[in-house]
């Protein structure tokens, strides 16, 4: 599949996955408003509702203050009836009870002045004032209205308002809008001063929106003005909770955008390595053709009546065939490197060896590729604790992998300089340092040449053949054997890899 293919499904996806991402998230943040616009209009009816009720209630008080005042005012009630027995009374006390007083004897001896007929007429009208109460108490409600206007806002708003009367008043009201669920409140004054409030009323609690404010008796004048101030602790998660139905929405929508995009990054990743891959069996091909035309070559030769003649010339042919034969072997032990990447641990034949000694073979070998360029190796094997438990064979390959890769990327106008050296940084650790003095590379490089098939720009030039395994390898091996690398390195001023191993403890 062409890359602009794959780019243009990807706009696609990721656009239509990123729209309906986008549509429920509004829908979301629109239901969220919603449901917090119907809370907010249920707590304030509530508040209202309860407002109301407090009023009813002081207009009960008063109504009753003032009834108990017109009885008080007109009791004892009583009736006269006067008889040769004497005289009798019967009255009823404001709180209910009736009785009949009787004084016996002469009427004229207790009333020393024989009743007039109005006195006698003013008695007698006491049976219709009690029948009449009720247009009494009538007539004084309009007092008692005034009472009401004057004299209401003058008692205490404790008294007007009691704390376990408000909770009672909200709880119901709340419970018959819906909102079913614990408050916080608190009554304050015109500046803000609480006069009361619940035990975990607590102002630094309050969130945005979760704060409703209703004036008390709001017939009362602005300098004696109070409120009530109510809060809901847990209306965050009651409001989630009304729209966590879709929730599993978001999240599997989300899901997907993420898998989509982790799809996106494998197929170019797997693209990426697959234009590797296609590198290196051009280069594999290469590397290999080299070898065998000349072993061909040779082994045409030896067809040569004349050639099998002369003992130099079979010598020069014979270590030609060996020369490109031990060059084939070498690369072919590149290929099966790779199959060092695709298991998670490799198979190890650790033993105790001397550091130094497994170097300088090396050096000594490699002697011989470094004087062809022109160059010169050089060693400082300083370290006195040089012992170390690892692979023989691939602790040889790192060290031989590094120098191949100093002489491939060698500057042309300098003679080539390679020094490895050996030096104790602790008493359980060895640094080996291989540096040269080659082309260097760029920082953006740095970060990846220990990558799988990764070769740094300057790595495509015709003269510069590999897999792009070398490093990757010795990166690996050099974990496995329980150590680390490090490479410092600039622009043509060349490269440094610095080994850390731990020492073997006799």
């Amino acid at each position: 599949m062409k890359k602009s293919t794959i780019w243009f499904l990807t706009i696609i996806m990721a656009l239509t996955l990123a729209g309906l991402l986008y549509v429920q998230i509004m829908y979301m943040r629109s239901m969220i408003k919603m449901r917090d616009d119907q809370f907010a209009e249920g707590v304030k009816r509530s508040l209202y509702a309860v407002t109301m009720s407090l009023e009813q209630d002081e207009t009960k008080y008063y109504l009753e203050e003032g009834i108990d005042g017109v009885e008080t005012s007109i009791l004892p009630r009583y009736a006269i009836d006067g008889s040769d027995e004497g005289l009798k009374y019967s009255f009823k006390t404001p709180e209910g009870v009736t009785g009949d007083l009787t004084l016996k004897g002469n009427l004229n001896d207790i009333m020393p002045q024989t009743p007039s007929a109005s006195m006698v007429e003013r008695y007698r009208s006491g049976r219709e004032i009690l029948r009449d109460q009720y247009v009494y108490k009538k007539g004084l409600l309009d007092e008692v209205v005034m009472r009401l206007i004057s004299q209401s806002s003058t008692r205490p708003i404790e008294q007007r308002a009691d704390s376990a009367v408000m909770v009672s008043y909200m709880r119901m009201e709340f419970d018959n809008n819906g909102l079913d669920l614990p408050f916080e409140f608190a009554v304050v004054n015109r500046v803000g001063a609480v006069v009361y409030k619940s035990a975990g009323y607590n102002p630094m609690d309050v969130s945005d929106n979760n704060m409703f404010v209703q004036t008390l008796f709001p017939n009362d004048s602005r300098n004696r003005m109070y409120y009530v101030k109510v809060y809901f602790p847990t209306k965050r998660d009651y409001i989630i909770s009304s729209i966590e139905f879709l929730i599993p929405s978001f999240v599997f929508t989300l899901i997907l955008l993420i898998v989509f995009i982790y799809t996106i990054f494998l197929a170019f990743r797997q693209k990426k390595l697959t234009e590797m891959k296609n590198d290196f069996i051009n280069n594999m091909t290469h590397e290999f053709k080299t070898p065998i035309s000349t072993i061909s070559l040779a082994a045409q030769m030896l067809n040569d009546a004349s050639v099998l003649k002369s003992p130099k010339m079979l010598e020069h042919i014979s270590t030609v065939i060996n020369d490109e034969t031990k060059r084939l072997r070498f690369q072919v032990e590149k290929v099966l490197q790779m199959s060092m990447f695709d298991r998670q641990k490799a198979t190890l034949k650790l033993q105790d060896l001397d550091a130094n000694v497994v170097i300088a073979n090396v050096v000594h070998t490699f002697k011989i590729k470094v004087d062809k360029y022109g160059g010169r190796i050089e060693s400082e094997l300083d370290a006195e604790n040089s012992t170390i438990h690892v692979d023989e064979m691939h602790f040889t390959n790192v060290i031989f992998n590094l120098l191949d890769n100093a002489v491939k990327y060698r500057r042309e106008d300098v003679p080539l300089l390679l020094k490895v050296t050996t030096r104790d940084i602790s008493d359980d650790r060895i640094a080996i340092t291989v540096q040269d003095n080659g082309i260097g590379m760029r920082k953006e490089d740095l970060k990846k040449i220990f990558e799988k098939f990764y070769r740094v720009s300057t790595g495509n030039l015709h003269n510069v053949k590999g897999f792009g395994l070398g490093l990757a390898y010795v990166n690996k091996m050099v974990h496995e054997l329980g150590g680390d690398i490090t490479v410092e390195s600039e622009l043509n001023s060349g490269t440094k890899f610095t080994i850390i191993l731990k020492l073997t403890k006799n």
